[in-house]
């Protein structure tokens, strides 16, 4: 059985030992409505290749993991409806019932590593959730950290979690923390959270360089490369942290727990921030997605 199918660009690129990227596909089915979610993949897509790598989105589509998506898959799957949002646990059952569903970083993070790619852009990482002392409620992107060799480029955890408590668990996993170009660990929409970063790189051939290292040491686990919003597309920590209290008040008066919390905290600060934040979410994953070629470039240098 093959595990996973791939696009004609990724299997040439992977055969020709030329950089490739994986891209998560929650963002276009979960994300954003219809255009916009398939203008947006397109945009990232180009952005990547205009950066030097080939894209190499990731969802299961009637059963099949893919790495890489043809357009017409990519705009069907955009258009589609009902479709399972996937992490570990749900990967292989949406593959054993035939089923479509949008990978989430811990299940893009799965499907590079069977693909062979090592570098994955992404906009945030899930995390620790606030009052998760009390709920347990911690993502699985975590614990898939620690596990699965893939560099992660981010920008940072998602703002509406406890990132104090979210550094901690990767702490524990052993996960690398490098916050790219400064000190200070950026927070989503916001270039900085206040969090002195762990680890910091300057350079994408550094973040490469530590990624091979680690592979030849045997060291399981991948790297969280936090790579801040650009200057001009940033919400200030301090204008969002009273909109997050209130769309989390909201959330709990709406009794919203679970898989739906962060969607619901997503849409709600949307609102919140009359789009503004959506604006700051695709700048952020565009930056992402460039950084991200760029390692893998490195990644492809001889020696």
């Amino acid at each position: 059985m093959t595990l996973i199918t791939m696009s004609k660009d990724v299997a040439a690129a992977l055969s020709d030992g030329r950089p490739v990227v994986a891209l998560e596909s929650t963002i276009i089915t979960h994300g954003m409505p219809y255009p916009q979610n398939l203008e947006v993949a397109r945009q990232v897509e180009n952005d990547v290749k205009a950066a030097g790598a080939v894209p190499a989105t990731m969802a299961v589509i009637d059963g099949t993991l893919h790495a890489g998506l043809e357009d017409a898959q990519l705009e069907a799957l955009a258009q589609a409806k009902g479709v399972a949002k996937l992490s570990r646990a749900d990967l292989a059952v949406c593959m054993a019932d035939g089923k479509t569903g949008a990978t989430t970083v811990a299940a893009t993070m799965i499907a590079a590593r069977l693909a062979g790619i090592g570098v994955f852009a992404t906009g945030g990482i899930g995390g620790v959730h606030k009052g998760a002392e009390l709920s347990f409620d911690i993502s699985a992107d975590l614990l898939e950290l620690g596990q699965t060799p893939v560099t992660v480029v981010a920008a940072g955890a998602k703002a509406i979690l406890d990132i104090p408590k979210t550094l901690e668990v990767l702490e524990t996993q052993g996960v690398p923390v490098i916050a790219y170009g400064q000190d200070d660990i950026p927070a989503f929409w916001s270039r900085e959270s206040g969090l002195k970063a762990p680890l910091r790189m300057d350079t994408a051939a550094q973040i490469a360089a530590s990624h091979s290292l680690r592979g030849q040491m045997g060291i399981p686990g991948g790297q969280l490369i936090a790579n801040p919003i650009p200057q001009d597309a940033e919400i200030a920590a301090d204008i969002l942290a009273p909109i997050i209290a209130r769309a989390q008040s909201d959330a709990s008066a709406h009794g919203i727990t679970g898989k739906g919390v962060t969607p619901y905290l997503l849409q709600r600060i949307f609102e919140l921030t009359e789009g503004r934040s959506l604006t700051a979410n695709i700048a952020l994953v565009r930056n992402n997605a460039r950084l991200a070629a760029e390692i893998a470039s490195h990644l492809c240098k001889p020696g």
